[in-house]
Order: C-alpha cells, then structure tokens, then sequence
C-alpha cells in the first residue's frame, strides 16, 4: 500500500492557499483600481458638461452701462479743462493756492484717464459734444477765476455738488439693478437661464462700481476744500453757482444720449 509523506501533503496545501490568497489580492487591487478609474470619469465628464455661470447682461443693462462710462468720461474731461483754466488764471494771482489746485487737478486727471481706458476696453463711442465740452469747461474754469478766486472756486462747489449727486445715482442703479443669477450651464442642453440659485453682480461692474465711490468721494473732498477757500463768499454767490449747476445738468443729459 502507497503511503503518502505528511509533510510533502502539508507543504502542498501551504503553497495552494498562498496562490488562492494572492489570487484574492490581485482581484481586489483591479476592483479597486476600476473603481478609481470610474469615479474619476464621471467627475471629469461632470466638469465638463456643467458649471456654474452669471447670467448675461440684458441689452437694457448693456445700454445703460455704456451711457454711463460715456457721460463719466465726458464730465471727467470737462472737470480736467475747468482746472486748467482756474491754475492758468489762479496759479500767477495766488500762488499759494497752485498745490490745492494742483492735488485736485492731478485727481481729475486719473478720473479722466481710467474712464478713457474703460470706454476702449468696452468699446464705448465718446460723446459728440465733446469739443463743445472742452471748450464750455475752460472757458468756465478761467471766466469764474477771472472773477476772483472766491467766483472759481463757487464754480468747484458747484460743479463738485451735482457730480457729487450724479455719480450717486449711478451707484443707486447699479447696485440695484445689476444683480444677475448665478445659473447652472450645461454643453450637452440649451439653459435660457432660468432657476437661479444665487444672484451676483458681474466682476466687470463691481470694477465700475468701485471706481464710481472712488471718485464720488474725492469729488466730494473738492466741494469741501472749495468750501473752506472761501467759495461761500463769492459775489454773487447764488447766481454764479445755480447757474453752473443747470449748465452742469444739462451737459450730463446731453452726454449720455449724443
């Protein structure tokens, strides 16, 4: 009778499990690896097919965005030429008053030349008026100084005090206005916008608005300096600065629409 050694039968078990349980690893390892794979394509193909977005602007809202860099670059150009007439007239007669003048014309200057960037950036025509506009500012700036200083800087205060009270209600607007949803958009379906989940006002208006209270504010600083340079004194007060406001207001309507 054939008989069989222990230990050879025991060595033979030992390596049939040691092959049955790196079978099982390996398995595991390529259903694990499978399952990676799967979960990364379908996070990619999520990516690409949906993503959050702001919904565009309206025509009305792109229309009333381009009047306002339009009238904003135009009332920055006419406020530089005021400032060149007063310095011209102002800097020989009181040249102790050639460093305020010149801190607020350099700060006109900047408002000026950012919203000439922003009218190329977003290709916005200028105003048909503005040689008029040129010409109307620097005649106002060295008329009023001609007068006296107290005569041209009434004419600041009340130039600075409907800017002042017109960039005002541009912010009123955009801020209320502008706030557009936050949509889920997909390449693979046409979305027409519809179930927003947030509202957010676009990047490119948030830049307008910042520069806007930027400029209101140092606006507002000239009224004050005008206020303290004596403005108030100025002969005859009422007439020179109610007359510079209604030709302020008519010019800002003029710009934003020719």
């Amino acid at each position: 009778m054939l008989k069989t050694n222990p230990l050879y039968i025991q060595t033979n078990n030992t390596r049939f499990f040691s092959v049955l349980s790196k079978l099982k690893t390996t398995k595991s390892t390529i259903e694990l690896n499978t399952n990676i794979t799967n979960s990364n394509v379908n996070a990619s193909t999520s990516t690409s097919t949906t993503a959050k977005v702001i919904k565009p602007l309206s025509a009305a809202q792109r229309a009333y965005l381009d009047r306002v860099i339009r009238v904003d670059q135009a009332g920055e150009l006419g406020a530089d030429y005021i400032y060149r007439g007063q310095i011209f007239v102002l800097s020989r007669k009181y040249p102790h008053l050639r460093s305020t003048l010149d801190h607020m014309w350099e700060q006109e200057v900047y408002h000026r030349d950012t919203f000439n960037q922003l009218q190329l950036k977003h290709r916005v025509r200028p105003s048909l008026i503005t040689p008029i506009w040129k010409v109307g500012a620097i005649v106002m700036g060295a008329g009023t100084a001609l007068i006296s200083k107290e005569a041209a800087m009434a004419c600041t205060e009340a130039v600075e005090t409907v800017i002042g009270g017109h960039y005002n209600e541009q912010l009123r607007v955009l801020n209320n206005k502008y706030e557009q949803p936050v949509i889920e958009s997909s390449n693979n379906s046409n979305n027409s916008g519809g179930g927003g989940e947030t509202v957010k006002v676009p990047d490119e208006v948030q830049h307008l608005i910042s520069k806007i209270k930027e400029f209101r504010d140092q606006e507002l600083e000239h009224l004050d300096t005008a206020i303290e340079h004596d403005s108030r004194m100025a002969v005859p007060y009422t007439i020179i600065t109610e007359t510079i406001k209604n030709v302020c207001r008519v010019a800002i309507w003029c710009a934003e629409r020719i």
